[in-house]
């Protein structure tokens, strides 16, 4: 029999805030290096560049993070099939089934979908792609399959698989879903034996998916083949129609279909896999040293034990603690004990309700556009300064501004400024004054990352004195 390759679905729309501050409404887990170098989203890319194996992925996620996916897989040099954007967050059942109406025509109605969590950490070894293997198998096969994760632990924060019996080797039959238990329950379900993990991963042949949502939900089925008809392609983003897609219920792809259809199988896999869904399991993932501390680059410890320390800027040094958390971030930092940390959201929420901490919660000093980014560095009475990126070949709308004037520093790279009438060329060191109200343009012609600083004065410097003339993103 001849099997399709795979079609990943990679789900990456989700704001949570968890792992705050350096997590933001803004700029969520998936998007921000917690172990390693690289992004949750960017590992999930690599565990699906190999084309012998896998399709370009299909990414579903929304408006506000559409350059952040963009940016982060053209950095990492990873082709995407097409970036989905939800106009309204409508859980997983409504964006899986609006992935497979968009992967037909792209890669038939016998295309195999793999969808994946854009925030999860997982070890992609030989038992990782002997489990994705047998699930293509299944699919190819005709069912919809799960997969279940050996448990380590009776964990109360997952939903379980109860297996049924065995089909071969590599595959069961699913025997029902167990929503997230009590630590009683999941004591009991552990010494029975017999129950896995849900790890919120599914292999689903696309027709199959289809027909299965149109006898489950079909309310699902019809608005998200209605937003993909009616859809908008913007550059390099699919926007769905947002009043065909706010029709969709708003449901998971357990509960339209999962748990309801008789065609469902779970493949067990013992890979290391964790949803990093607090600052504890990212201390459990990470690699301690001797007393148990799970350190970032610029950080120092002396007479501490099992604690997780983490930095983006200054140096933190930390002594004579026990089970910490201490986490700074650009502009914030958290300090708790690692027993609680789960227990975060409340301390996110006494901020996001204070007029003066609000935006500690929601936005992030980096923020990306589709010519680069900025991050901000500081903000005073009447000033602030910004750290301006823009990627090669990529340049800003043409503009001006009511309230500010701008200076502009370049540290890397060559700028081509336009004021004006005039262009000039910057290199590093060189600088440049825009007058408030003149016109102007920034645009990188090189070959690598043009960075600059930029120092804005005025009475208003917020984001919306921007006045676009023109824009080669469709923005003025």
């Amino acid at each position: 029999m001849d099997i399709n390759k795979i079609v990943p679905v990679i789900m990456a729309g989700g704001r949570g805030t968890r792992l705050w501050p350096l997590s933001r409404k803004s700029a969520p887990k998936q998007f921000i290096e917690l172990i390693g170098d690289k992004s949750l989203f960017q590992n999930t890319l690599e565990r699906v560049s190999d084309t012998s194996l896998f399709e370009p992925p299909i990414v579903i996620t929304n408006e506000e993070f559409r350059f952040l996916v963009s940016e982060q897989a053209r950095s990492i040099g990873i082709d995407i099939g097409a970036v989905v954007l939800e106009p309204v967050a409508k859980n997983t059942a409504p964006a899986i089934a609006a992935a497979a109406a968009v992967a037909a025509p792209m890669f038939g109605e016998s295309a195999i979908l793999l969808v994946l969590a854009s925030d999860h950490v997982i070890e992609a070894d030989n038992v990782y792609f002997d489990a994705i293997r047998a699930a293509q198998v299944a699919a190819s096969s005709g069912s919809l399959v799960t997969f279940g994760i050996r448990p380590t632990e009776p964990a109360t924060g997952f939903g379980y698989i109860e297996f049924g019996e065995p089909i071969n080797d590599r595959i069961n039959k699913v025997r029902g879903f167990v929503e997230k238990p009590s630590s009683t329950k999941a004591i009991e379900m552990i010494k029975k034996g017999g129950f896995y993990w849900n790890s919120g991963i599914f292999m689903f042949p696309l027709a199959e998916l289809q027909t299965e949502l149109q006898c489950q939900c079909p309310a699902v089925l019809e608005a998200a083949n209605e937003a993909v008809t009616l859809a908008i392609r913007d550059l390099d983003f699919i926007r769905l129609d947002p009043q065909a897609f706010a029709k969709a219920p708003n449901i998971s792809i357990d509960y339209a279909i999962m748990e309801k259809s008789t065609n469902v199988v779970v493949v067990p896999a013992s890979f290391e896999w964790s949803d990093l869904g607090s600052w504890d399991a990212v201390w459990k993932n990470g690699d301690p040293d001797a007393e148990g501390n799970v350190r970032s680059e610029n950080t120092t410890v002396l007479e501490t034990k099992n604690s997780l320390v983490v930095t983006r800027g200054a140096h933190i040094a930390i002594h004579g603690l026990e089970n910490v958390v201490v986490v700074a971030g650009e502009d914030a930092i958290y300090v708790g004990n690692l027993s609680r940390v789960q227990d975060v959201g409340r301390l996110v929420h006494m901020l996001s309700t204070q007029a003066a901490t609000s935006k500690l919660t929601e936005n992030h000093p980096t923020c990306y556009r589709p010519w680069g980014g900025y991050t901000s560095i500081l903000n005073g009475d009447r000033f602030q300064v910004k750290r301006i990126f823009v990627t090669p070949g990529k340049k800003l709308s043409l503009q001006k501004h009511h309230h500010r004037s701008e200076h502009w520093i370049v540290v890397k790279g060559t700028a081509e400024v336009t004021i004006g009438d005039e262009v000039t060329m910057l290199r590093e060191n060189e600088s440049i004054y825009i007058p408030l109200g003149e016109v102007h343009r920034l645009e990188n012609p090189g070959k690598i990352m043009l960075e600059l600083i930029e120092i804005q004065t005025g009475s208003y410097l917020g984001e919306d004195d921007i006045i676009r003339i023109s824009d080669e993103f469709g923005r003025s």
